[in-house]
């Protein structure tokens, strides 16, 4: 019985070793950030994210050319868990009001444009994908073709005289995310 309960008490303390060093990895090849902003008018906005790197591979593309993110499939809008919004006040997006508090947010690739997602569902591991019935918005954002290529996603934050834009950029593309203060 004794031996047993060791075999046991060792695969245990293999898989939880397991475990840990897989989550340490993926955290160390896509490390958490956050950007926050605070407008002139008081609007705090901030996001929280994972950043994964580029490494030589196609990031945006057809899923035949074995993609890493293929056009018309789910994107958590970075790595590890899921993208989180945080408006501190009322804000407008696509003309749609999101209450003050947190949010998952989410994008659909294409050649042209991204279809950009805001959910109330935040609290997850960020590969599954959320409830579409609980999206508050989505909305197709056209993007810019950049000249050179952007290593490593990044999120920044930039303030407007309406409010503050989202800025997304990995590998040639940047797209904007306009939030308006109410």
């Amino acid at each position: 019985m004794r031996k047993v309960l060791l075999y046991v008490l060792i695969a245990v303390l293999l898989v939880g070793v397991a475990f840990a060093y897989m989550n340490y990895r993926n955290r160390q090849m896509s490390p958490p950030a956050e950007q926050r902003i605070t407008t002139d008018g008081g609007l705090t906005v901030r996001i929280n994210y994972s950043r994964p790197s580029l490494r030589g591979r196609l990031i945006f593309g057809p899923e035949e050319e074995d993609a890493l993110q293929p056009f018309g499939v789910y994107w958590r809008l970075g790595a590890n868990e899921a993208t989180v919004f945080e408006f501190s006040e009322d804000v407008s997006v696509n003309d749609v009001v999101i209450p003050t508090g947190s949010y998952g947010a989410y994008a659909v690739p294409g050649p042209d444009s991204f279809k950009v997602g805001i959910n109330t569902d935040w609290d997850r591991w960020g590969v599954s994908e959320p409830d579409y019935e609980k999206d508050l918005v989505t909305m197709m954002v056209p993007i810019e073709q950049l000249n050179e290529r952007v290593e490593q996603f990044t999120i920044r934050l930039g303030e407007t005289d309406k409010g503050v834009k989202i800025i997304c950029e990995w590998d040639d593309v940047r797209f904007v995310i306009p939030v308006k203060e109410i």
